[in-house]
C-alpha cells in the first residue's frame, strides 16, 4: 500500500519555469492515492494554468486571499491546518525570501505562516541567484526555523546556462515525500524522555550558580522525536531558546535536586530517555536565607556534589530502554567520553568539545561525536542543531528497531 494514500498534501506553486513540473507533481501525487490542494501565486498562473491543476488535483486552486465577492474570502489558516505535509515546488527566490523574513502579502506566506505540518521546499532559480549570499542566508534561516529544504539538481537551466538551481524532478520529491511519512511513524507510540538547559544551583534568594546552556540542543532532539510521531515528555531548566510547540508533557525545573525528582517519576514508563541538559555537579551545602551582603573581602561557599542522575538512570535501566548521555568536553573528550558511557550503562553518548569554534552552549549549530555501546563512531561535521538531532534520532530509530 502506498505510504501516500489519505495523507493530505498541500502543493504551493510559485512563479518560476519550473512550474510546469507539477502537473507532473500533481499526476504523480494522486496516482499514490493522496489528497491534494494547490495554492498558486499570481506569478505562476503565468507559467502554468489554474485550470491544468484543478483538473488533476481534481480540487479548486487557490490564488487570492479574497475570492470574486467582497464577503468570501479564503481562510489561510484553516488550509495551515489541513494538511499532513505543505510542499512549495517550485520555490522561487523571492518566496524564499518571504518565507525567511516572515513577510506575509499574498494567500500563500499567509498559509505558510499558519501552517502546523511539515514544510518542504523544493527551490528553483538560476545558479547565480541559487548562490547568491542573500539566498544563502535565507535558506539557513528557513532550516532554523524548522522547515526542509530539498536539494537543487545541476543541469540546463532556463537562461540557457549548465549549473545548480534546477527543481528536483517529481519523481524524486514523491519518493523523497513516500520517505518522510514512513519516519513520521518510525517513532509512533514510543515514550521518550528528553531533558534540556542548564540547572541554577541557589547560593541565596537572589544568586545562583549555573551554566550557558541554552537548551537548544534538547529542544531540537524533543522537536524532531515529535516529528517521528514519538510521544515526548520535556523537562527544562532556565532555557533560553523558544520552546517546541509539539510536545506532550512538558515541565520545568530549576535546580538539580528538581531535575532528578521530575526525571525519577517520569523515566520508568519511558522508552528512550536523552539527558541533553547541562545538571551541575555541585550545589552550594548551606543556601543562605536572606541575601548575602558585600561586607568582606572574600566569599567561601561550601559545595556537594549533587545527585548523579544518569547514573541512576543507568541503574535502573530496564532492558527495553535506550539511554542516552552527553559530554560536553575541554580536554581528553573521546577517554572522558568512552569512560562516561560504560560507568553509566549508556546505549549511545554524544561528544562535543569546548574547543571546537561554532560548536557547545548557546550556537545554533554543534558538531559531535556519536560513540555508541561497543565503541562504533559517527562524526558529524558542524551542522544545525536541528540537522544533529535529526541525525542521533536516526541512529536511536535504527537501534530500537534492529
Amino acid at each position: 500500500m502506498s505510504k501516500l494514500k489519505g495523507k493530505k498534501i498541500l502543493l504551493a506553486v510559485c512563479g518560476s519555469i519550473a512550474a510546469y513540473k507539477s502537473a507532473i507533481l500533481v499526476r504523480l501525487l494522486v496516482k499514490e492515492e493522496a489528497i491534494v490542494k494547490i495554492i498558486m501565486t499570481k506569478e505562476a498562473g503565468k507559467f502554468i494554468s489554474p485550470l491544468s491543476l484543478s483538473t488533476l488535483s481534481k480540487n479548486p486552486v487557490h490564488s487570492e486571499l479574497t475570492l470574486d465577492h467582497d464577503s468570501l474570502w479564503n481562510n489561510h489558516v484553516e488550509l495551515g491546518l489541513w494538511a499532513d505535509a505543505m510542499l512549495v515546488a517550485p520555490a522561487s527566490a523571492n518566496t524564499i525570501a518571504k518565507f525567511a523574513n516572515g513577510i506575509c502579502d499574498n494567500l500563500l506566506s499567509a498559509v505558510y505562516l499558519s501552517a502546523r505540518c511539515p514544510v518542504i521546499i523544493s527551490p528553483a532559480m538560476d545558479e547565480d541567484m541559487w548562490k547568491h549570499g542573500s539566498t544563502k542566508k535565507n535558506i539557513e534561516a528557513l532550516k532554523q526555523n524548522g522547515n526542509i529544504v530539498l536539494n537543487v539538481a545541476h543541469g540546463e537551466l532556463a537562461s540557457g546556462l549548465i549549473g545548480e538551481g534546477r527543481m528536483m524532478e517529481p519523481e524524486n520529491i514523491l519518493d523523497y515525500l513516500s520517505k518522510h511519512f514512513i519516519q513520521s511513524d518510525s517513532l509512533s507510540g514510543k515514550r521518550i524522555l528528553i531533558t534540556a538547559g542548564g540547572t541554577h544551583e541557589a547560593i541565596d534568594p537572589v544568586r545562583f550558580i549555573g551554566n550557558h546552556s541554552s537548551g537548544k540542543m534538547g529542544f531540537a532532539l524533543a522537536e524532531q522525536a515529535a516529528k517521528h510521531g514519538a510521544l515526548v515528555t520535556l523537562i527544562h531548566s532556565n532555557t533560553s531558546a523558544p520552546v517546541p510547540s509539539n510536545i506532550k508533557k512538558l515541565i520545568s525545573v530549576q535546580s538539580a535536586d528538581d531535575m532528578y525528582s521530575a526525571v525519577m517519576r517520569n523515566s520508568k514508563s519511558a522508552d528512550v530517555i536523552i539527558m541533553a541538559a547541562a545538571v551541575a555537579d555541585f550545589k552550594v551545602k548551606k543556601i543562605s536565607a536572606q541575601k548575602i551582603k558585600k561586607s568582606e573581602n572574600s566569599l567561601t561557599l561550601e559545595l556537594e556534589k549533587t545527585k548523579d542522575i544518569l547514573a541512576e538512570l543507568g541503574k535502573r535501566k530496564t532492558k527495553n530502554q535506550f539511554l542516552v548521555g552527553f559530554a560536553l568536553e575541554t580536554n581528553d573528550e573521546e577517554t572522558n567520553a568512552l569512560q562516561k558511557l560504560k560507568a553509566k550503562n549508556l546505549d549511545l553518548i554524544v561528544m562535543n568539545s569546548m574547543n571546537e569554534k561554532g560548536a557547545g552552549f548557546g550556537f545554533d549549530t554543534n558538531k559531535v561525536t556519536i560513540i555508541q555501546r561497543g565503541g562504533k563512531k559517527i562524526l558529524l561535521p558542524l551542522k544545525l542543531k536541528s540537522e544533529i538531532a535529526h541525525e542521533i534520532l536516526e541512529i536511536i530509530i535504527e537501534k530500537i528497531h534492529a
